[in-house]
This record gives C-alpha cells, sequence and structure tokens, in this order.
C-alpha cells in the first residue's frame, strides 16, 4: 500500500511493484502481517518523509517468514518465523529488514501479535531504560497509557518492578491501564495530572517522564519529577514547542533527553535489538508480556486502520493483515 500526494487515509491505496533484492547483511521476509504506528500517519499526512534509502511504502515492523538472504546474512534464516523492526515498506506482500534487526517468533505466538511488538518494544526499551536509565524501585510517568506505545511502557516497567503512573482520556481507558498493571492511571480530562502524581508520590514526584505529548505538557512534567529525574520525549503531538524555567531544571538535577528511532544507524539497531533479545525478548517468548491487541484490518482497507489511530478510540495496537497465517 502508498500513496501519490499526502493526505488523508484515503489516499492510501494498492500498488504493484518488483519484489525486492536483499542487500548486504538483508533478509527478504514475506509479509503476514504489519503493526500500525503514529509515524506512518504522520508519513502519510507529509510531515514524516523516510530516511535516505529506506522504502517509501509505510510500515515499521513486520512479521512473517524469511524466503531469502543477501550477502553476509546467515543461510540458515531461511523459512525462519521473524518480527522486525524496519525503516519502511511494512504494508507489502514482500518487506526488506536487515539480519540484526530480526526476532525469532516461537510457534506459541500468533503472528499477528509478533508483528504488533518490534516498533513499541525497541522505542521503549531504548527511552525508558536507556536514555530514562529507569531502574528497579524508580517510578515512571507514562502518557498515552492506552496507545501502542504506552502499553507496551506498562508492562515492561512493571516487569522490571518500576511503580508506574499512566494517563488516559476516559474512564474506559483508566480501566485498561489498571488491568495492565498500573499502579495509578489518571483519566486527563477531569483530573490534573500533576495533582494527582504529587499525592500519590507524596510530594516526591516520579523519576521518569515517558512523553509523547511535548508542547506545554513539558512544563508540568518537569513539576512531576522528583529530584535527579529524567524527562524523555519521543512524540510532539501537543506541539513541537515547550517553554520551561531553567532554574527548576538546575535546582532539581532533571536531565531532559530524547529520540527518534527510524532513523538511527543500522548498527545502532543491531546493538539495541541484541540488547533486547538477552534482557527482554525472553518475557515475550514465555508469555509474560504480550502486546495489547485492538482491531486487525486486511491490508485492502489500511486507509481504516489509519482512520482508526487518528480517530484515538483504539486501546493498545491495529495490525493490517498481509497474508493469512
Amino acid at each position: 500500500m502508498g500513496f501519490d500526494d499526502p493526505g488523508g487515509p484515503d489516499v492510501l491505496r494498492p500498488e504493484t511493484l518488483p519484489v525486492p533484492e536483499p542487500g548486504e547483511n538483508q533478509v527478504l521476509i514475506r509479509v503476514s502481517h504489519a503493526g500500525i504506528n503514529r509515524p506512518d500517519v504522520i508519513q502519510r499526512q507529509g510531515f514524516y518523509p523516510p530516511p535516505p534509502g529506506a522504502s517509501p511504502i509505510p510500515g515499521l515492523e513486520v512479521s512473517g517468514t524469511v524466503v531469502a538472504v543477501g550477502k553476509g546474512a546467515a543461510p540458515e534464516l531461511i523459512n525462519r518465523r521473524v518480527c522486525a523492526l524496519v525503516s519502511g515498506g511494512g504494508y507489502a506482500e514482500y518487506c526488506l529488514a536487515h539480519s540484526a534487526h530480526c526476532l525469532h517468533v516461537p510457534e506459541t505466538m500468533s503472528m499477528a501479535t509478533a508483528a504488533a511488538i518490534p516498533e513499541t518494544l525497541f522505542t521503549v526499551w531504548h527511552n525508558v531504560f536507556e536514555r530514562g536509565w529507569a531502574s528497579d524501585g524508580d517510578t515512571l510517568l507514562v502518557h498515552g497509557g492506552t496507545s501502542g506505545i504506552g502499553t507496551m511502557a506498562i508492562q515492561l516497567a512493571k516487569a522490571f518492578d518500576i511503580t508506574v503512573i499512566a494517563t488516559a482520556g476516559s474512564e474506559e481507558k483508566c480501566q485498561a491501564i489498571r488491568d495492565l498493571g498500573a499502579d495509578l492511571a489518571i483519566n486527563y480530562k477531569s483530573q490534573d495530572f500533576v495533582e494527582e502524581v504529587k499525592a500519590f508520590t507524596g510530594g516526591k514526584g516520579v523519576n521518569v517522564v515517558l512523553d509523547m505529548v511535548s508542547g506545554d505538557y513539558v512544563a508540568r512534567n518537569i513539576e512531576c519529577l522528583a529530584d535527579d529525574g529524567r524527562h524523555v520525549t519521543i512524540a510532539v503531538l501537543g506541539g513541537l514547542k515547550a517553554e520551561i524555567n531553567m532554574a527548576t531544571v538546575m535546582r532539581k538535577r532533571l536531565s531532559l533527553t530524547g529520540s527518534t528511532l527510524r532513523p538511527r544507524s543500522d548498527d545502532f539497531k543491531a546493538l539495541l535489538a541484541d540488547e533486547i533479545h538477552n534482557h527482554a525478548w525472553p518475557l515475550f517468548e514465555d508469555g509474560t508480556i504480550a502486546p495489547v491487541m485492538d482491531k486487525i484490518f486486511p491490508l485492502t482497507e489500511a486507509g481504516a486502520a489509519h482512520a482508526r489511530m487518528e480517530g484515538g478510540d483504539h486501546i493498545g495496537k491495529i495490525v493490517l493483515e498481509v497474508a493469512e497465517s
């Protein structure tokens, strides 16, 4: 699925292209399912072009079977069930991936479930645990708790003995957050999350904020942070600019950081995948953690899937079925 010009969900349309050939260290995956992520929507709207060399087809994560390998990729990968983080091209029958960015899918895991994991897992692991230095005993504040990122962050944090506070926009979504194990769910439409965080933590604040809003949330997040707290921005859905009191940053000794994963180097993503494989992937293999699944659409209804994401009613991951499992 591609599009000619940026626009609404209806611009997505089927197209026929040659099957790509794997280059050095690449594998060719016959795609079973593809996950939908907010960057796909922003790309379709014309605000997030693919990095140089990446496929212009949307889609940053897939599951499927390896059917060919390029030079430098292990031949034993052929016929292996994998899920993979990709820089583009996921909304297609065949997709290229770097061999080191693939994770083996156990037989006990469905391919739909596997496709819902890589983008959120890589993003949360890097930003919460590497950039945010979260560790057992910390308290984490997650905005957008029922998004794909949010549901992943809650589960991963709880698996590593981190106290979790999350925000959402309805009581139904707050209950979903609680069901995932969050220690406190805040309805940001009816509650002041700053005051709720202060009350829950006895005025101490949280150690890490995972922020997908930015804009005027940043100053409020800083109010929520404890001394030596870390503020990690991964999206700017509420605005590109923020006004903050730098005296507060100095007084609390805060760290403000952020990242985007898609343009990072293959080597960086390979190192990240290796760390995830060693420390987090076993939790998915044994079923301790599983992505929250919202709805599965056929590939031909990618526009409807994007509309659902933009509507904001989803809880968890939206996935495209490319081929019958």
